[in-house]
């Protein structure tokens, strides 16, 4: 899983929700009345002290020197990042912004960036420093540092945390929080049986307890989902580093937050995957397809499209029993900087015998400036280079119906 550091330094917002702002024609912008409203609702959750964005957008003098910037990425509609077709699904993390909030903004660049006067400001949003998902329960943390080399690539790392949980716990938020991101590309973190043997891990039979990337904070499950943490079983992280051209180090954490009581429904999921493929050297536009057979009853939540560099659009279609086929999300032009997960608005349920088809389609072209070297073919791998194609997907479970189905294996 692969994302450039690009994204994170040409950014200024991750955005969620906002009721419309509205200017009266003879009014000023301000940043005070106007603009902070937005980037305290749309924006510093992330561009703010302790966090990974490149910026804080808390207060008008870290603001006003990104002023022309902001304008050029809400009007271009690259800033917040979303990828999806509007024609298919609807989606409840949908972050784009409205058109009075890009004029509002606009209005206030073009106005000359006044402040405004300090009684307009409305209260600063309160955090958790350091944490999206509010105040953790526990935080595991690697035991050493990891030491990055100034140069070359660095394989992926396997690195077990203990948990030293004696009993299972069932979780509501989990955040993983790298000790120096301008090394750490991305983090995906399993569980497996405490003391196993890291050099025979293998991802596709752990556990799957989180991720993140460069846009990716805390994930908070809705009231009544949670997902299990297993005692006696140690966190592993699947670290990938990058050289920086300075040698340094990484300490990364997991934290958690507890769900108070048992959940009725346990987050779960899958994947449609196709690891078996070769994209010619120098084709713009080659398809891979992956099917996943649904073999009971399924909640869909989530949809995750996962590329490298050279990947160009991605599309989830639902074909099912009685004939009919849906396309539940269709990404144009895929962005391997964003690795978006579409939040359905409304959980979706695939009957027993629907299949999931995941079509993608890869430029491995010269006009692809993103492209290593369109000279070569390109195969399944780890690396920026290489390429991957997975469709994950979120699902949710009645915590009622797992437990029946766990008694009668």
């Amino acid at each position: 899983m692969n994302i450039s550091r690009r994204a994170v330094t040409t950014a200024f917002a991750i955005c969620v929700g906002l009721p419309a702002l509205t200017l009266a024609a003879d009014s000023k912008a301000t940043f005070t009345k106007d603009v902070a409203p937005i980037f305290y609702s749309r924006c510093v959750e992330c561009h703010r002290p302790t966090m990974f964005a490149p910026m804080s957008l808390m207060t008008y003098e870290e603001a006003r020197p990104w002023a022309r910037s902001i304008k050029q990425r809400v009007v271009s509609r690259a800033m917040p990042p979303w990828g999806a077709d509007a024609e298919h699904g609807t989606f409840k993390n949908d972050p784009r912004l409205t058109q009075t909030e890009i004029d509002t903004i606009v209005a206030w660049v073009d106005g000359g960036t006044p402040k405004g006067n300090d009684a307009d400001l409305p209260s600063r949003p309160q955090f958790e420093d350091g944490w999206t998902i509010g105040k953790p329960d526990a935080v595991f943390t690697m035991a050493e540092e990891f030491t990055i080399p100034a140069t070359g690539a660095v394989p992926y790392t396997y690195v077990s945390v203990p948990t030293h949980l004696t009993e299972n716990k069932w979780i509501q938020a989990v955040e993983i929080r790298p000790g120096n991101r301008s090394v750490v590309h991305h983090v995906i973190a399993y569980t497996m049986p405490a003391g196993s043997d890291l050099q025979k891990a293998n991802p596709l039979g752990m556990s799957n307890l989180g991720a993140t990337t460069p846009n990716k904070p805390g994930v908070v499950y809705a009231p009544g989902v949670a997902k299990l943490l297993r005692g006696n079983e140690d966190i592993v992280l699947q670290m990938h580093y990058t050289t920086n051209g300075k040698e340094t180090t990484d300490r990364t954490s997991v934290a958690v937050i507890y769900a108070k009581e048992p959940p009725k429904q346990i987050q779960a999921g899958g994947m449609a995957i196709n690891p078996r493929f070769v994209i010619p050297a120098n084709n713009p536009n080659h398809e891979v397809i992956a099917k996943q057979p649904i073999a009971r009853d399924t909640v869909l939540t989530t949809l995750t499209p996962h590329m490298h560099v050279r990947g160009k659009d991605m599309t989830y279609v639902a074909h099912y029993p009685d004939g009919t086929s849906e396309t539940l999300l269709s990404v144009p032009k895929y962005d391997f900087n964003w690795q978006i997960t579409y939040e359905l608005a409304a959980p979706k349920r695939l009957p027993a015998g629907t299949t999931l088809e995941v079509i993608a389609h890869f430029d491995n072209s010269p006009s692809n400036k993103f492209n290593p070297d369109p000279t070569q073919d390109v195969r399944w791998g780890d690396q920026t280079w290489e390429e991957m194609m997975i469709g994950f997907y979120g699902t949710i479970v009645d915590a009622a119906e797992r437990s029946t189905s766990q008694q009668q294996q």
